[in-house]
């Protein structure tokens, strides 16, 4: 742990990264996955199994966090961390994504972005300061820049536009976020696919000396190629001292590419959201738990692994609770999603280490490819 927030590279090998972020709160070892808990919930996991699984940090959502139970409650009842009891350290989105996704309720200007609530239809304004604020009093250790998230394909001119009041909107940021010691505000580098905007955008964040960055506007309707051809132009432009984050991503096979390519961090709700629906990730690949085949097959879904719900349970089980649309087969498959990837994360980090990212990397896609071929 540290009293102020620092990123120490400890090695590269090839384009990976070896590092770890210390801050109060405790120290995130990187390449981190982050579970996703939008609403100070990791969904049909309990933050204790979150924890067990490996995870150093988690995500919250200013916008939804906004909505319910609001900011100002939440700061009298002592901050997220107490209230949701995660001592450790959380990042919060800024509410950006949601100017992409939910684009039918929101107006958008230069001042900020005003949403009608999906819950209730009350209307709510959140310009950069605001989307500060709220994350002070949320508490939050890591806190975004609020910024314009443009769905692909899009014509240029409407990148370009987003992309140049993101910039102005990050600056904005900076100055509400002013010094918060041991915390820190990462600006978010936009541009779609258009490598000259993402190489702009870049470099004028740059300029304002963050603590870290993050690349957004990535995984939202684009080719895997084209997102990691954009990662390969837009990290160079960025500081390698800084921590590099890659918002919503990914499937495994993302996350591997993308730390080849010198990514830090990661956030993506697929691992929960396919759990709840019947797919696990797994060393042999993505096993779908509804299919007949596993119907009567008493294996576990990895006899190997750590994680209870991975290695104590039937597969027999977990088919015969999805089908029967029982909660418990949607938490079951969450806890072990979440184990996977944070075993995968633990096998990335160690093979940086030993210097044999690219074997490692190799073998995961291979023994993916294998498929589950013990299956009865």
């Amino acid at each position: 742990m540290s009293d102020t927030f620092q990123f120490n590279l400890k090695k590269t090998n090839g384009g990976a990264r070896l590092g770890e972020v210390s801050m109060p709160r405790g120290t995130i070892r990187t390449p981190a996955f982050m579970p996703v808990g939008t609403v100070g919930t990791v969904k049909a996991m309990y933050l204790d199994q979150v924890r067990d699984s490996g995870a150093d940090i988690i995500l919250g959502n200013t916008y939804h966090l906004m909505l319910r139970p609001g900011p100002e409650r939440v700061a009298r009842l002592g901050g997220l961390h107490e209230l949701i009891r995660w001592p450790w350290p959380i990042l919060t989105d800024s509410g950006g994504f949601q100017v992409m996704s939910l684009s039918g309720l929101r107006k958008l200007d230069e001042r900020g972005v005003t949403f009608k609530s999906h819950v209730d239809g009350s209307l709510h304004h959140m310009s950069p300061e605001r989307s500060i604020e709220i994350q002070g009093m949320l508490d939050s250790d890591i806190q975004m820049q609020l910024d314009e998230c443009i769905a692909l394909p899009a014509e240029p001119k409407e990148i370009e536009r987003a992309m140049e009041m993101s910039l102005r909107w990050a600056e904005r940021c900076k100055v509400a976020f002013g010094t918060q010691p041991g915390k820190a505000m990462f600006g978010i580098v936009q541009g779609g696919d258009i490598p000259e905007l993402r190489i702009r955008s870049a470099e004028a964040l740059t300029q304002l000396d963050l603590k870290g960055y993050a690349v957004g506007g990535l995984a939202v309707g684009e080719p895997q190629g084209v997102m990691l051809e954009m990662l390969e132009i837009t990290l160079p432009a960025l500081p390698t001292e800084r921590p590099r984050y890659l918002m919503g991503v990914g499937t495994p096979d993302d996350i591997l590419k993308s730390v080849a390519r010198g990514i830090d961090m990661f956030d993506c709700v697929m691992p929960t959201r396919s759990g709840r629906h019947g797919l696990a990730f797994t060393r042999r690949g993505k096993v779908n738990i509804r299919n007949a085949r596993h119907a009567e097959d008493m294996r576990p879904l990895d006899e190997q692994s750590n994680c209870p719900a991975s290695r104590d349970y039937s597969r027999a089980y977990l088919h015969h609770l999805v089908r029967s649309n029982e909660a418990l087969g949607g938490m079951l498959l969450s806890w072990h999603n979440l184990a996977y990837y944070q075993e995968l994360m633990l096998g990335i980090r160690k093979s940086i280490d030993e210097g044999r990212f690219a074997d490692f990397m190799a073998e995961t896609q291979e023994t993916w490819a294998r498929g589950d071929i013990e299956a009865v």
